[in-house]
């Protein structure tokens, strides 16, 4: 009796814990950060993936137009038949980082794009992506002025 509690004691309850402690860790390192979920999107926007690029598209997704302020997209349904209509009309649609900023949970992206729209002309934009639980929540653009 004795040897079973103190089996208990000294391999159970350290195991468990173990064992708990190595499955939060795995939960919290499977988490992205604002930048991975950034990144992602990026990198299914290149390849025209529009399922992975609305894995990390928030069902309550807003994007603004910065210089007016006025909403140019709102609601994943309409994100979703946006860059649906851009990746088929785009097939050579790319874009570059040239510069990124994180501040908490927004990740600032200036982009030049590519490709769009079978144009031959390089398209600078600003994004300011708004993250939160591993969604795109609000995307502010910012058009470079001619």
């Amino acid at each position: 009796m004795f040897y079973k509690k103190s089996f208990r004691k000294v391999f159970l309850l350290p195991l468990t814990l173990l064992l708990f402690l190595v499955a939060t860790q795995t939960i919290a390192a499977q988490q992205m950060t604002p930048e991975q979920v950034v990144q992602k999107q990026l990198d299914t926007y290149n390849n025209r993936d529009l399922k992975g690029f609305m894995s990390v598209i928030d069902p309550q997704v807003v994007f603004y137009n910065f210089s007016d302020g006025q909403k140019t997209i709102e609601g994943a349904n309409a994100c979703e038949e946006f860059y649906a209509a851009l990746f088929e009309a785009s097939p050579d649609l790319h874009s570059t980082i040239l510069t990124r900023t994180v501040f908490g949970n927004k990740v600032i992206d200036h982009e030049s794009i590519t490709g769009r729209k079978g144009n031959s002309d390089v398209l600078e934009l600003v994004l300011i992506y708004e993250v939160h639980s591993e969604k795109i929540t609000k995307v502010t653009v910012l058009r470079k002025e001619a």
